[in-house]
């Protein structure tokens, strides 16, 4: 049976709005212009059935099975699908066995898709590479994770990556709105209606994932019929949607993306921007010990001694949130992270100590010069264990022309303080120790 051949009409009822909805060809396809519109590179591979194996890379509901079920549907090969969260290495073996059945019978190629491939084991990807690499199946792999991180190099080197974005706000519109009007697939026959103010609510809950503005246009649909509704208005969208939920993975791309933004934020010294970045990741349930940690880190790393106060606040913030908990934790939090988005800059500290350990690394446990060896023992002291220390509370508090690094390293100054905050003060009682 072909993929796209009509189903009966009791699985219709029962599939999910966008499965109904789901494009079946490139024509009905919204979105990816950059990747679709005549000309482009995919739409040319696809039309002249001359697909390489391919990585469809985007965050859920941007067309990546779509594509993939399009380009089966369009293509004169076998197409197989496995799911990464359900199949392993029998369910891929047997594909492949099949596959190459195929090929030397019949003389056709296999199309294989994987979903969720970011799934799969380094193991299991490799237990796929070498099916690649002789032609046996042509791979299309979807992924919601970023592919660096996610598929293996060796794999990633023989597919071509396509990044799907998000859909716009007026693409969710449109196929929301060819939906509310599909009486054959869609909600046609429901009777109700709906004006672009109210699909553009709805669409805008779903920040680009055309799946979770079908579903919820879907339910928005059976609770109006439900309440006797002949129309749905903004308000009636906002009031029957509830609470938005955001995109934001925790193991994955979003949440780097927002965590990287946050700290950025907070060293370009912007604290609105910061705050925002952090209520992001808490709003969509991010850890707020995870933040805290951030904060610690960053308060030593990128404040340093510009203002040693910083870590103080950050450490005082993460104490009062293990006593608080939330809500009251977000006062701290709160002012934590703005204090160190105002407070002044400084990596000198974070930088000396990369030096120092270069050092370390490069010329290995070198030898502690002898006056500062600890005479522990009259042993000790005869050996001359100490000899020729000085005292600096005897000397004023600094003697004068001192060294204290071992011998191969004399010279170095790896603490290089900045002219930001009260390290600027620490620069100039530092030139005038070393001048002396």
């Amino acid at each position: 049976m072909d993929l796209f051949d009509r189903i009966e009409p009791d699985e219709t009822v029962v599939a999910p709005l966008a499965d109904r909805m789901r494009p079946r060809n490139l024509a009905e396809m919204v979105g990816q212009t950059h990747l679709l519109a005549e000309g482009k590179l995919l739409w040319s591979a696809i039309r002249k059935d001359q697909v390489p194996s391919l990585l469809f890379w985007g965050p859920p509901g941007t067309g990546k099975t779509t594509l993939a079920q399009i380009i089966a549907h369009e293509s004169k090969a076998r197409f197989v699908t496995l799911s990464a969260v359900l199949s392993g290495v029998p369910e891929l073996r047997k594909a492949i066995e099949e596959a190459r059945e195929h090929r030397r019978l019949h003389g056709r190629r296999t199309i294989l898709f994987v979903d969720e491939i970011h799934r799969w084991s380094k193991a299991q990807q490799d237990a796929l590479l070498p099916h690649v690499e002789r032609g046996v199946v042509t791979l299309i792999g979807a992924t919601t994770e970023n592919p660096s991180f996610a598929v293996n190099a060796a794999l990633l080197s023989r597919a071509r990556v396509f990044r799907l974005g998000a859909l716009g706000l007026e693409e969710v519109v449109a196929l929301l709105a060819r939906a509310l009007g599909d009486s054959e697939r869609g909600l046609g026959k429901s009777g109700i209606e709906m004006d672009a103010a109210a699909l553009g609510e709805v669409a805008k809950s779903a920040d680009g994932d055309a799946r979770r503005a079908l579903d919820q246009l879907d339910t928005l649909v059976k609770h109006a019929v439900e309440r006797g509704m002949r129309a749905l208005s903004t308000a009636d969208v906002r009031e029957l949607s509830g609470s938005r939920t955001l995109l934001h993975d925790k193991s994955g791309e979003a949440h780097y993306n927002v965590v990287s933004a946050f700290i950025k934020s907070l060293r370009g010294s912007d604290p609105d921007a910061a705050l925002y970045w952090m209520l992001r990741m808490l709003e969509a349930g991010e850890d707020p010990r995870f933040v805290l940690r951030r904060m610690i880190i960053f308060a030593s790393e990128d404040v340093g001694n510009a203002d040693p106060q910083a870590l103080c606040v950050a450490i005082a913030a993460d104490a009062s949130f293990a006593r608080l908990g939330m809500p009251e934790g977000m006062h701290p939090l709160a002012q934590a992270c703005t204090y160190l988005a105002s407070a002044p800059k400084s990596n000198a500290s974070y930088m000396a100590a990369n030096e120092a350990q270069a050092d370390v690394r490069e010329h290995g446990p070198l030898q502690v010069p002898m006056k500062l060896r600890n005479a522990a023992t009259s042993h000790m002291k005869a050996w001359g264990y100490g000899e020729g220390y000085r005292y600096p509370h005897s000397e004023g508090g600094v003697a004068a022309g001192e060294t204290y690094l071992p011998e191969e390293l004399l010279g170095k100054h790896y603490y290089r303080p900045t002219e930001h905050g009260q390290e600027a003060a620490i620069a100039e009682r530092l030139r005038k120790v070393r001048e002396k």
